[in-house]
């Protein structure tokens, strides 16, 4: 059975391991991104968990997540934020490849969560759905008729970025009023210190709103309902029959799930609301290392068709 090295670079930790050619994680660990001592720096630690990946077995290539925009055919980042400052126009494959003498791929880290929910996980079955991952930002990644949609120039699903209120919060991105300055995780834990005079972790926020806390229930109502708003202009645009829910935030189980669902109802036309279900990742953070594999089994050997095929049985 085929063994690929896989490997996910996110700006707090890089995540690696081996996946087979069914999807099975074999083992995984993760180390510091140190992201602020820059892009060059995070890829000589690629490098050194290349070499020891490669030491421990033999690999046929190396399957990368990442964070930014990733022109996922050369393997390039098209574009990072300053979370990885000078990233930005980094070869990663070539790099990698040159390094290592085996072939490699490089696809967005949000894609590679879509894929391999679809692969392995809430997905598996689904062929038009959202992926929307909450956390200290919020990323999209959209499969469409069976294909994961990446535009133009490789940056569908920034829909963190989708306008929510006009001339509201600045953003990272350079305007104001962005969806993930109101519903990620980060702006729910800003809401969270304002209210109580504190700051709070978020788990023991869920605690208190799940256990009926007046304060609780009403803040996490009030997110929800921003979460939501966001969610109703996409179901709106591309109709689909599932939207998987990743991130961190996901680990609140049916509670936040079924508040979604609930909320989100009430918002969008009939039509779109008869076959819609919310699901959350089944994989949490290591959907990005089965994704990863996934992009590289159906680049370098041709299973597009099989990867429809498999997720159907």
């Amino acid at each position: 059975m085929m063994q690929l090295g896989v490997i996910d670079i996110g700006g707090t930790s890089i995540k690696y391991g081996v996946v087979d050619g069914h999807g099975t994680i074999i083992r995984h660990t993760s180390i510091p991104t140190e992201a602020s001592k820059g892009g060059r720096a995070v890829v000589e630690k690629v490098y050194r968990i290349c070499d020891q990946l490669m030491e421990e077995q033999d690999l046929p290539g190396i399957a990368i997540s990442s964070a930014g925009q990733i022109d996922s055919v050369k393997g390039v980042v098209v574009f990072a934020t300053d979370n990885i400052p000078g990233y930005s126009g980094t070869p990663l494959a070539e790099l990698v490849a040159n390094h290592t003498g085996l072939p490699v791929t490089v696809e967005n880290d949000v894609n590679c969560t879509a894929l391999g929910e679809y692969w392995q996980g809430a997905a598996k079955g689904f062929n038009h759905f959202l992926c929307v991952t909450i956390g200290t930002g919020i990323g999209g990644a959209l499969v469409l008729d069976g294909k994961l949609y990446t535009g133009a120039n490789f940056s569908a699903g920034e829909i963190g970025h989708i306008n929510l209120y006009p001339n509201g919060k600045p953003c990272t991105c350079g305007n104001c009023g962005c969806y993930e300055k109101y519903a990620s995780s980060s702006a729910l834990s800003e809401l969270v210190q304002h209210e109580f005079g504190a700051e709070m972790p978020l788990i023991h926020f869920f605690e208190l709103a799940k256990a009926g806390e007046a304060k609780a229930v009403t803040l996490f109502k009030h997110w929800v309902e921003d979460v939501t708003t966001g969610l109703q202009s996409l179901v709106h645009i591309f109709n689909p029959e599932l939207i998987v829910i990743g991130g961190g935030i996901s680990a609140q189980g049916d509670f936040l799930r079924d508040a979604i669902q609930s909320s989100l109802d009430k918002k969008i036309m009939p039509n779109h609301r008869k076959s819609l279900q919310i699901k959350l990742a089944q994989h949490d953070n290591k959907a990005n290392l089965l994704g990863a594999a996934r992009h590289f089994l159906s680049r370098y050997e041709g299973e597009d068709k099989a990867f429809t095929d498999d997720t159907r049985r």
